[in-house]
């Protein structure tokens, strides 16, 4: 995977090249067609919780009955606010379960400020408060809903993951090749960044191409409620603010997927797993698909500080942004 991406974003510090992260993006027009592909679209990767959406749309197949709120929170790598807190609290209890149920990787917090009040009141790493406690809360209510035994729902064999990999196959059009486990504890099964992108842009259309579709359901949900995808000041909750109908998720190690209302939609992956280019790409790859604001710009900004202050950006290769090679460009001296 390494020997064909390319590079996608520079960060410019004092006007010099400090930095490059290469990676693989596509970029897919309405009809599905590829309008923007930089290194391989076909690559094979774990698109961690990109997959959330995904996932969902395969539990509501299976017979959860959720949505809003609690459907927004089953797609999220939440910061642990207080409102996500309560609202996987409240999907664990339409299910007739509590917090001790879950069984994902006790974390804090994914915010800073909702990881440092949860620890002065005194608090560890819980199941609850670990970014992907809204997910697991689903997909225990869909055991329950379905009469699926609920202790061993996190393996790979059991009937509720075998419909995840079932319908993950159908959403990209790529069957799966790999399983693997993700940080959280769940099975995480492997797709193609074309098939991701796919994925998505079906989920964005959906409510205009199949109103009341399992698909439609999350796209209304997490546009409903970017707040609980995401939380305060996450560049998910951001984008999906300063563009109603974008249908976006964000994933570790340096993934990002989104889909839009006409069915456009573009996945992308940063080989070195940073999360600094993802906002910046993100941003540059929605100008491709024709979606650009003041309020997405915003979004996009990452600064290079030098003492606190801006001193230059992350400029990615590919948008109306793109970078310009800098007179002499080269790696910086030492700071």
């Amino acid at each position: 995977m390494a020997a064909r991406a390319v590079p996608l974003v520079r960060v410019v510090r004092g006007g010099l090249v400090e930095s490059v992260h290469a990676g693989h993006l596509v970029v897919l027009g309405p009809d599905g067609a590829v309008r923007l592909a930089l290194g391989d679209p076909d690559v094979v990767l774990w698109a961690r919780s990109s997959l959330k959406p995904l996932q969902a749309v395969a539990m509501l197949r299976a017979g959860l009955d959720l949505d809003g709120p609690g459907l927004a929170l089953a797609c999220a790598s939440h910061s642990g606010e207080p409102e996500h807190l309560a609202g996987v609290r409240a999907v664990l209890a339409a299910a007739g379960l509590d917090e001790s149920a879950l069984q994902n990787t006790p974390a804090l917090p994914y915010g800073s400020e909702a990881a440092l009040a949860w620890q002065v009141a005194g608090n560890g790493p819980t199941s609850l408060t670990q970014n992907c406690s809204g997910k697991h809360a689903a997909m225990l209510a869909t055991c329950v809903a379905r009469g699926w035994s609920t202790a061993d729902h996190l393996a790979v064999d059991h009937p509720l993951q075998q419909a995840i990999r079932t319908e993950l196959g159908h959403l990209t059009g790529v069957p799966v090749a790999h399983a693997t486990v993700d940080g959280c504890g769940a099975p995480l099964f492997s797709t193609t960044l074309v098939g991701l992108a796919r994925a998505f842009g079906r989920i964005g259309a959906a409510p205009g191409r199949a109103p009341g579709s399992a698909e439609a359901r999350v796209a209304l949900a997490m546009r409903g409620h970017p707040a609980l995808v995401g939380g305060t000041g996450r560049d998910v909750t951001r984008a999906m603010t300063a563009a109603p109908g974008l249908v976006a998720k964000d994933g570790a190690d340096g993934v990002y997927a989104a889909g839009l209302p006409d069915g456009g939609a573009l996945a992308l992956k940063v080989m070195d797993g940073g999360d600094r280019p993802r906002a910046a790409l993100l941003v540059a790859a929605l100008a491709v698909a024709g979606v650009a604001s003041d309020a997405l710009d915003a979004v996009g900004q990452t600064p290079v500080l030098g003492h606190g202050r801006p001193v230059g950006a992350v400029v990615p290769v590919l948008g109306p942004h793109a970078a310009r090679e800098p007179a002499g460009e080269r790696a910086g001296g030492a700071a």
